[in-house]
């Protein structure tokens, strides 16, 4: 590596840092401008986009309809992150973290918050008491693998993701870095879905809805166009477990969910009922 740096003896933010998402990058919090959310007909209103995150939410969501929840109706608002749309004042009232996904129960006496993935996931699982194992080591392992998750993912999406796919500029050390780390993680859900059929064990639960769009979409070369590189088809238990969920179709419609990238036809920008996802258009998507 050349023209190695040297860190001041404080660190000031003078410039943009250059990158895929220089222009949202801030080193303070807060909501830059007021802008307020949008409610639709279901208690449940949801504000995100369909990055790995987000993804997870949707499944959940869509895997409780499919199940005959009907309580789990859902409004699903996109939220531009790359246009920052997530420091609105709006969605800074449920997240001050300005991350996305984002969740507001308004079925309480008063509307309930909730923000982080993960904490969406429990919060819903444990409200229709569905997909998420009510006590003793069952429980437990469904937790430990989500956490594990919520954990692991930020080398995958912050390191790997940003140096190999996002950064201006190429360097080796940081690729290799988190691509060592990356692979890591593959080979422990390879190791670990070759002897059961599931995350947690032999049900499916809220750990594989977490734990699919991260590692999931990367067994089956989605993520960052970097399959080749990581060889991720050698990670065969982990890809057969990928295409088995990918075959689920509530896994497949909460994917499309607030998607702005790929095929139009994968795409649905926001989604207030059912019937959205058989009457999109193209029209529907701009």
């Amino acid at each position: 590596m050349t023209n190695p740096y040297t860190p001041p003896a404080v660190w000031t933010w003078e410039a943009p840092s250059g990158g895929r998402f220089a222009n949202i990058n801030r080193p303070v919090a807060g909501a830059t401008h007021d802008k307020a959310l949008p409610v639709g007909p279901h208690p449940l209103q949801l504000y995100s986009m369909g990055t790995p995150n987000g993804v997870k939410v949707t499944i959940l969501l869509e895997e409780l309809l499919a199940a005959g929840h009907t309580g789990a109706e859902y409004d699903a608002w996109l939220i531009k992150i790359h246009e920052g749309e997530q420091f609105g004042s709006g969605f800074v009232a449920i997240n001050p973290n300005s991350k996305i996904p984002a969740l507001v129960d308004h079925s309480t006496p008063t509307p309930t918050r909730v923000f982080e993935s993960g904490a969406i996931l429990v919060y819903l699982a444990e409200k229709f008491d569905a997909f998420l194992p009510r006590s003793g080591t069952a429980r437990t392992e469904c937790l430990n693998w989500l956490f594990w998750q919520m954990g692991s993912a930020p080398f995958v999406g912050g390191g790997f993701g940003h140096f190999y796919a996002y950064a201006p500029e190429k360097f080796e050390y940081p690729i290799n870095r988190y691509a060592m780390e990356t692979k890591r993680q593959l080979d422990v859900l390879d190791q670990l879905l070759a002897r059961q059929a599931f995350v947690a064990g032999d049900t499916y639960t809220i750990a594989d809805m977490a734990i699919w769009p991260w590692y999931g979409q990367m067994a089956r070369g989605e993520l960052y166009e970097a399959g080749t590189f990581l060889q991720v088809h050698t990670y065969t238990h982990l890809l057969r477990w990928a295409n088995a969920l990918w075959e689920r179709p509530a896994v497949r419609r909460g994917r499309m969910v607030n998607r702005v990238r790929g095929p139009l036809e994968e795409q649905l920008h926001e989604r207030h009922d059912a019937s959205d996802f058989e009457l999109r258009t193209q029209d529907k998507l701009t």
